[in-house]
């Protein structure tokens, strides 16, 4: 199984299903169509967990937040982030190394 990216050399569009109120944050897996699936620890509340998900996705790919950008889903849990200053193996890798 492949996640959905889409990328250039250095830029990668990743689709994440995000579990709000979980006990801890975590990459918790890859959906069959490749959505990588992450639980943040916040509620759903006023971005608490957009902002949470942002800082856990920066911190585990070791990048700087400023490089991830939520391009659709803001208010769903299927979102779809461009991430800047990675490829896709790279994103993949990193992810796949950190899924429990």
């Amino acid at each position: 199984m492949n996640p959905d990216f889409r990328d250039s050399e250095q830029e990668t569009t990743l689709s994440v299903k995000v579990i709000p109120r979980a006990k801890r944050n975590e990459v918790s897996g890859f959906l069959e169509d490749g959505t990588v699936k992450i639980r943040v620890t916040a509620p759903p509340i006023k971005g608490q967990a957009n902002h949470a998900l942002v800082e856990f996705l920066a911190d585990t790919l070791g990048i700087p937040s400023s490089n991830l950008a939520l391009v659709s889903g803001e208010k769903a849990r299927l979102k779809r982030f461009l991430i800047t200053g990675l490829d896709k193996e790279s994103v993949f890798r990193i992810l796949q190394n950190t899924s429990r």
